[in-house]
């Protein structure tokens, strides 16, 4: 364990060190002696010391520093933000921590949220939800305050010219200023004027730290945007080369209003690309000549099943190399960043390793809630050579094991292992039931059973069928059969152990929404009938059977959070052509409106008299507007559906203009381009979940094992109480010693002179890459060493070199950008 008079090989943030430094030489020089020799940016204790407590005070407040600058660096390798924008000094130091914490994420967020939510009472606003002009204008404005106030702290942290490099932040700005100009003059004026900029609110959304997920979409999609525009290009050059065919072919034709005109012309077959107006199209052609229908064949064929095809497989490719060189990058990026923070952490003494003392105190900045008991075993599971110090390589491993959690290993085998004899038996039975292939499979069977069943029964319900007439018994008998089996499963795993498995929790969820289900028949609780629905949703257990069901399975619970992502960025998009929509097309459709186009009919709103009877007839496209936001996100919808969008485009151009039809096509692209991202994004998770199982061939004997990534670390007595001493050396705290204590209180009970503990973490798509891409990652890492890293010779030399050298130290320096690999 290193001595106080150990002092740190790189001093951070320079100006506030230097200083401090000065002012002790200066106090040692006056005392005939000197305190410390700077060298190379470092400190050194001189033998001539008058006053050891100021030193080791002054010694102390370095090494925390360099904790907090190591802790920023590993921060910023998580978060994938550049290294640029870290903080130079203990001013920006102050504005970056008040910047990264929680509650200033949520204000962000918060600020984000309220500014696009106040669409719902501008004009033209829900109903219900309106609000007069000088409430939301001052709304607005405070917003934009408190995104100016999120600005102001940034450029204190970042600095002039570093804010206006970030281009993200400059856009930001822009967006803001332009936003305030508007708010004031709304506020002035007290009514609403044409504001389209409002579609630009999304941006301050996007930027919030809870948002990083949208911006890696948004990168990607505008990453795969060159490719998709070419092939885009091809396609609109061949619809335009149909379009002038078709308009000399069709256009004798005057009961054809589809090609009558080259603009009818394109945007009929543009309409025919999504498949919407087929095959009412072709027909008035059709019926004048029968070879007419080879047009169509021939365009559709083209277009449609080799264009669009090839389009998917050009996304896919670029979104595959995307993915994979963005795995890179952020690989490489977190490598630079623990270099970064290793650097900080080693000593003049020990240039080569981080102790115990120095990596937890680089833990109370990392993780401030982590116990002591944690910290230490997360350096054990790091140290795996067993050395007094961690090394380059074994702190490489840091984010593999940050996000371990701690359990002591039981003595024995199972949780019942310390019962009587008698009861260990009936325990031990049960367990090697629920863990046999027999038990299982009989569970498989009654499970198919069950659905079989639940099919019949719904077929034969019949209209008067009413829920609350009756509990069918065949749901008392599934359902018991269900429930002794997660009694079995609990009582012969252990809660710990069933709890831990996601099938089991699935299993179990299940099983109680279905209980809730039955108390809902039993007493007649007609609001809550929807839970019976759930009951099939057992039926998903059989897909365990199968490794390639499995693999789908888990490829879509993978995928979750990523699709919410991926749902946002829509909402995004939705947003911001809504507030288009919205300024454009408010209160433009109504009933019996667009008598003049061609889809009046599904406008018409009539009354038609039948026999002693009148009928309202009416076609309900009217109802497809932009009156408000919410109707327009409905619209919107249905659009990205394509099934039949063109009546809604046809409908708004008969009332306004036909330019109009560019803001449906615009809208079709950019969503073409976004669910072409996400059918790429699921085919590329499914694609590598099957490789990866075909390379590393780890097929599970039990399917509902899900162990994850685990470490083991064994802490002896000695250990525990080495470290405890330390601890109350440098950390006196009751709960840094609580958590310790601990470990020694276990031993005492158990009567071991060691504990076993392991460390847990569920499996990342992170960690299948890294065994995907095992070969390659060497090579990176190669590169990215003969790139950024001096030569091991160089270094030492550069070490050793006498105190009067003015070398600069050959380590990554603090404030410099770290090359290609740093990405936000």
């Amino acid at each position: 364990m290193e001595t106080d008079d150990d002092v740190p090989l790189i001093l951070t943030w320079d100006d506030a060190n230097s200083g401090l430094l000065s002012e002790e030489t200066e106090r040692g020089d006056e005392n005939g002696g000197g305190n410390y020799d700077i060298v190379n940016n470092s400190v050194i204790p001189t033998p001539g010391s008058q006053n050891y407590r100021t030193q080791n005070a002054s010694l102390r407040h370095s090494w925390e520093m360099n904790y907090q600058e190591a802790a920023i660096y590993l921060q910023e390798g998580e978060n994938n933000d550049k290294f640029f924008t870290h903080p130079r000094n203990p001013k920006a130091l102050a504005a970056y921590l008040f910047a990264h914490n929680h509650l200033f994420y949520m204000m962000e967020l918060l600020t984000g949220l309220l500014l696009m939510v106040l669409s719902l009472c501008e004009a033209p606003a829900v109903p219900s939800l309106r609000l007069d002009v000088y409430v939301h204008a001052t709304l607005e404005l405070l917003a934009l305050v408190m995104v100016a106030f999120e600005l102001c702290m940034k450029l204190r942290w970042l600095g002039f010219h570093t804010f206006i490099r970030h281009k993200r932040t400059m856009v930001k700005t822009c967006v803001l200023l332009l936003q305030f100009v508007e708010a004031i003059v709304v506020l002035i004026r007290q009514t609403s004027h044409l504001r389209v900029t409002r579609a630009l609110r999304p941006i301050f959304l996007v930027d919030c730290r809870y948002c990083g997920a949208v911006r890696r979409n948004l990168r990607q999609i505008f990453q795969s945007l060159p490719p998709f525009i070419d092939i885009l290009l091809l396609l609109l050059f061949f619809m335009v080369i149909f379009a002038m065919l078709g308009f000399c072919l069709f256009s004798p034709n005057t009961a054809d209003p589809y090609f009558n005109t080259l603009e009818n012309s394109i945007v009929s077959l543009f309409v025919l690309l999504t498949t919407a107006n087929f095959p009412d199209v072709m027909m008035p052609a059709y019926s004048r000549n029968r070879w007419s229908c080879v047009f169509f064949i021939v365009y559709l064929s083209i277009e449609l099943y080799f264009i669009m095809n090839l389009l998917l497989a050009v996304v896919f490719d670029t979104f595959n190399g995307v993915e994979k060189m963005k795995f890179k990058s952020l690989l490489l990026h977190k490598r630079s960043a623990i270099d970064h923070a290793f650097q900080l952490l080693v000593s003049r003494q020990r240039p080569m390793g981080v102790s115990l003392k120095q990596f937890d105190g680089l833990m109370r900045f990392y993780r401030p809630r982590m116990s002591a008991r944690d910290r230490f075993l997360t350096y054990k599971a790091l140290n795996t050579s067993g050395a007094p110090m961690l090394s380059l390589q074994d702190f490489y491993k840091f984010y593999e094991v940050i996000g371990l959690k701690w359990k002591a290993r039981r003595s024995g085998e199972h949780w019942f292992d310390d019962l009587p004899h008698t009861t260990f038996l009936i325990f031990k039975g049960i367990n090697l039931l629920v863990k046999s292939k027999a038990f299982q499979y009989a569970m498989y069977v009654v499970v198919a059973v069950n659905g079989v069943w639940i099919l019949v029964e719904t077929y034969m319900l019949n209209s008067g069928f009413s829920w609350s007439r009756f509990v069918p018994w065949s749901y008392i008998v599934f359902l018991t059969i269900y429930g002794v089996e997660v009694l079995l499963k609990i009582t012969g795993l252990g809660p710990m152990a069933y709890f831990s498995s996601g099938w089991n929790l699935f299993d179990f969820s299940v099983t109680v929404f279905a209980f809730l289900g039955l108390i809902a028949l039993a007493f007649d609780m007609e609001p809550f009938y929807f839970i019976v629905v759930l009951r099939p949703l057992q039926l998903l257990r059989l897909f365990k059977i199968k490794q390639r069901y499995r693999n789908v399975l888990d490829t879509m619970f993978e995928l979750f959070p990523r699709m919410a992502s991926l749902g946002l960025t829509l909402i995004i998009f939705y947003y911001s052509f809504a507030i288009v929509g919205m300024e454009f097309f408010a209160d433009v459709v109504y009933p019996n409106c667009c008598n003049t186009s061609t889809v009046a009919d599904s406008y018409r709103q009539i009354n038609i008299t039948v026999g002693n009877k009148t009928v309202l007839e009416e076609g309900y496209y009217y109802l497809n507007n932009f009156n408000n936001i919410l109707s327009s996100f409905v619209t919107l919808f249905e659009l990205t559906v394509v099934n039949n969008w063109y009546i809604t485009m046809e409908g708004v151009t008969s009332m306004t203009t036909h330019w109009s039809r560019l803001y449906f096509m615009t809208f079709y692209i950019v969503t073409m381009v976004v669910m072409t991202i996400i059918v790429a994004f699921i085919l590329d998770a499914f694609v590598f979940r099957m490789n990866y199982s075909r390379k590393n061939r780890e097929p599970l004997e039990n399917p509902e094992d899900e162990n994850g990534i685990v470490f083991e670390v064994e802490v002896s007595r000695n250990e525990a109480l080495a470290t405890l001493e330390l601890y109350k050396q440098n950390c006196p705290g009751v709960s840094s010693l609580n958590s310790l204590q601990g470990v020694l209180q276990a031993m005492d009970r158990s009567g071991h002179s060691s504990l076993v503990y392991l460390g847990r973490r569920s499996r990342t798509k992170s960690d299948l890459s890294i065994k995907m891409y095992e070969e390659e990652i060497q090579e990176w890492y190669a590169e990215y060493s003969r790139e950024n890293l001096p030569q091991p010779d160089e270094s030492l030399d550069r070490l050793d070199s006498p105190v009067s050298d003015p070398q600069p130290s050959p380590v990554p320096h603090l404030n410099s950008q770290t090359g290609p690999h740093s990405i936000n």
